[in-house]
């Protein structure tokens, strides 16, 4: 009975999470003030009710609750909430929140309705550790930092297309200037790097620690690998001039989708890893 209790609420903050984005789309189309800040408390709500559950959880279990692929989702989708609202407070930006919510809407319905082997997949008492659990976190704000660099990316291409092509409107003066998105994009990327790069050193040691016949060549960990390279190298070519404008902006779209990719593929197919 609780169970079924948890999921209707969990079914219901999609709910109220979609009417806060439509309500943020209409802002973006009718740049409409009273839309937006209808959204905005749709979206507040949304965060409050992800942060109780996150509070239940922890009371429950004990333990911060992002080791399984099922808590990694919520943890993820509830720190690009957070997000969202800061920049709607604090910035006052309004499309990279749109699709900053877009991006975690989308996380929060594959937590809702994940099939029943997703949710089935509890770690071991055994591989409960510090050192575990700080790997995990720095993975996620990982992910968080390269979905803004991705959010930024992606606008950046938009705005460039829009004043080539000098279809200028009233819909897109809620775009960042193509100096901010690029700018944001590339301080996403310079605090992700190292902080996926935290991540993967304390994975790889906890991994060598605990699982016996470790494979250095296992997917996650390639994945991981190439995922940081791939930044490392996005990062250099454009200091040195070398990839610019959309060039820089759609390598930084490709790598986040390859990181997407291995988030879920490489979780799936890991011969080790904690997340199933």
């Amino acid at each position: 009975m609780v169970d079924l209790t948890m999921t209707r609420l969990h079914e219901a903050i999609v709910v109220l999470y979609a009417i806060g984005i439509i309500f943020y789309f209409i802002d973006y189309l009718k740049k409409d003030v009273k839309s937006r800040r209808i959204a905005f408390w749709f979206v507040s709500i949304v965060w409050v009710l992800q942060s109780i559950f996150l509070i239940i959880y922890m009371y429950e279990t004990h333990r911060f609750p992002i080791l399984t692929l099922f808590e990694g989702i919520y943890f993820y989708s509830w720190l690009l909430v957070s997000i969202s609202i800061l920049l709607h407070c604090i910035y006052r930006v309004d499309l990279p929140v749109f699709f900053i919510n877009i991006i975690g809407f989308v996380f929060m319905v594959i937590h809702t309705f994940a099939p029943n082997q997703l949710v089935q997949s509890p770690v071991g008492q055994d591989l409960l550790s510090e050192l575990l659990l700080i790997h995990i976190i720095f993975a996620i704000l990982s992910y968080v930092a390269f979905s803004l660099s991705f959010v930024f990316s992606v606008l950046y291409t938009i705005l460039y297309n829009v004043l080539k092509k000098k279809k200028w409107t009233k819909q897109w003066t809620r775009l960042p200037s193509l100096q901010q998105a690029e700018s944001s994009s590339t301080w996403s990327i310079i605090i992700g790097v190292p902080i996926l790069f935290i991540s993967l050193v304390l994975g790889l040691m906890w991994a060598y620690v605990t699982v016996d016949n470790l494979n250095v060549f296992d997917i996650k960990i390639m994945g991981s690998i190439i995922s940081l390279l791939a930044y490392c190298i996005i990062i250099v070519l454009n200091r040195n001039g070398k990839l610019r404008s959309t060039k820089y902006a759609w390598a930084n779209i490709y790598a986040f989708l390859f990181i997407i990719i291995n988030f879920f593929l490489g979780s799936s197919l890991s011969g080790f890893h904690f997340w199933y």
